[in-house]
């Protein structure tokens, strides 16, 4: 099994090396493909590939591993697709991605360029997982977060396609953490609050509330900040938030862009309806449907008139 890493913290990250060197030491083919740099709150994001003539890579080294290694300038998701579609050798069978340090939990995991690259893979239905570690000063345990991510790589590598796994670990000693449980996605975010900086700090005034419009021009917004890939101490212990906050380690399927069923049909039946209703009064809307498609546009396979 061909096994592709990747992060968003770098390609020079300590995160990326620890798991590297676990992904190795399954036994499987490895290569490593991630940003020459930071790109955190990414996301999915490829960048502007439509308005570039390439992408520049750089090969890398890392210590006391020899698996191809390679920077490229552009965010984790197009090392992904980059990678799938034969840019660094043959497509991989499973992608990996972290060890970000700062949790990805709650909100945070539909910004996140580690689990953004995850994401990605299964839209080229492969089976991939996105690992963090909770911040914290140095000594990281990396060790925590990649021996746990080794351990899943065979029961992943066995899961349906498309499989996406989000884990989670505490920032202690392996020995340390107090067991894995399912981690119910948590509602909290990063940002809690903005207020305008008026530049007055020091004078005595409050800060210009933030439900209020900014001044006219540009200026500065300060923003309450969860520290660094920290929960909320107040996080129900059933979510992925609340089990980092007691020493668990949270494991949490996740599922990326895909079509609503449901009561979302209702919504766009709807929709449609009122959509065409606009394009008859127009004069238009008359395109007749064949074989399961507007007449004029082509479904791919052959259409009976």
């Amino acid at each position: 099994m061909r096994i592709l890493v990747t992060n968003d913290d770098g390609v020079r990250a300590p995160g990326i090396a620890a798991l590297a060197r676990a992904a190795h030491d399954t036994g499987h083919e490895v290569v490593v493909v991630a940003p020459l740099v930071d790109y955190s709150g990414a996301g999915a994001a490829v960048g502007p590939v439509h308005s570039r003539d390439g992408v520049d890579y750089r090969s890398h080294v890392i210590e006391e591993l020899e698996v191809p290694t390679y920077g490229i300038d552009g965010p984790p998701a197009l090392a992904v697709i980059l990678s799938c579609v034969g840019a660094f050798g043959p497509r991989p069978d499973m992608v990996l991605s972290g060890i970000n340090h700062g949790i990805n939990v709650g909100r945070s995991t539909l910004h996140s360029g580690t689990v953004g690259a995850a994401l990605t893979a299964a839209h080229f239905g492969l089976r991939s997982m996105a690992t963090s570690i909770r911040w914290g000063e140095e000594p990281v345990p990396w060790t925590t977060a990649s021996t746990l991510a080794a351990a899943l790589v065979a029961r992943l590598a066995e899961s349906p396609e498309g499989t996406v796994l989000n884990l989670n670990v505490p920032n202690v000693a392996l020995s340390e953490v107090r067991g894995v449980r399912r981690g119910r996605l948590s509602r909290g975010g990063s940002i809690r609050s903005a207020v305008h900086d008026t530049g007055e700090s020091g004078t005595g005034e409050a800060p210009r509330p933030h439900l209020t419009l900014p001044p006219a021009g540009s200026g500065t917004l300060r923003l309450d900040l969860v520290a660094p890939g920290q929960p909320r101490s107040d996080e129900d212990l059933e979510t992925d938030a609340g089990l980092i906050t007691a020493d668990f380690a949270s494991l949490t399927a996740l599922a990326g862009v895909r079509e609503a069923t449901g009561a979302a049909d209702d919504v766009v039946r709807v929709s449609v309806e009122l959509l065409q209703g606009v394009l008859a009064e127009a004069g238009g809307g008359s395109g007749a449907v064949v074989g399961g498609a507007p007449a004029g546009t082509s479904t791919g396979r052959p259409t009976t008139p």
